[in-house]
């Protein structure tokens, strides 16, 4: 079996289009479901983090149960606007030998409306593996983007996410391969 690589993006995609994966309160899910776009409780206004791992969110959000955290949402968009906002994309904190020096990193940061953390994946009991998986961050013009104009449609994952907390089934888990970064977004985002 080939060894993962330390920071790799791993995505449920498809020759058009990425699904990423969000939790969220019902107040805001049941209309974005519903209506297939984002109602007017979403904030644009601050930071709003995707993920491409679904075991990932399913640790964060503890399995639907985390309070504001309830429903699981898979956001299915634009290749082309996930490989813009990676890009564009700055890490959130700072890396000797990605950065120059601290304050470029602090000038790119200022300057870019992306973010990305790399955090441990989990396995089916949420146990952290020894690779990471992204955690992207949008805010300002990347977000509005990313609810209008790569968004592609909305789907309620919640009884999926449920069911896999019940079973353990791996077989239900999305499936997840190796995503191709942007050219040179790898180096930059610090997975090269």
């Amino acid at each position: 079996m080939d060894e993962v690589p330390k920071k790799q993006i791993r995505a449920h995609y498809d020759d058009g289009t990425v699904t990423v994966y969000q939790a969220f309160r019902p107040e805001i899910a049941d209309p974005a479901v519903a209506d297939g776009r984002w109602p007017d409780a979403f904030s644009h206004d601050r930071m709003t983090w995707i993920k491409p791992s679904f075991r990932w969110l399913m640790h964060r959000s503890d399995w639907a149960r985390r309070e504001g955290q309830e429903r699981i949402l898979g956001v299915v968009i634009t290749r082309q606007g996930f490989d813009a906002a990676l890009e564009a994309a700055v890490l959130s904190s700072y890396r000797p030998g990605v950065h120059a020096s601290k304050a470029d990193w602090q000038r790119e940061l200022r300057r870019s409306g992306a973010r990305v953390q790399w955090d441990p994946e989990r396995d089916l009991h949420l146990r952290p593996l020894p690779h990471r998986s992204l955690q992207l961050g949008l805010s300002g013009e990347p977000v509005r983007r990313y609810t209008a104009e790569w968004l592609v449609r909305i789907e309620d994952l919640t009884p999926l996410a449920r069911e896999l907390h019940a079973t353990r089934d791996a077989a239900l888990l999305p499936p997840e391969r190796p995503y191709p970064m942007p050219p040179g977004a790898a180096a930059r985002l610090g997975a090269g």
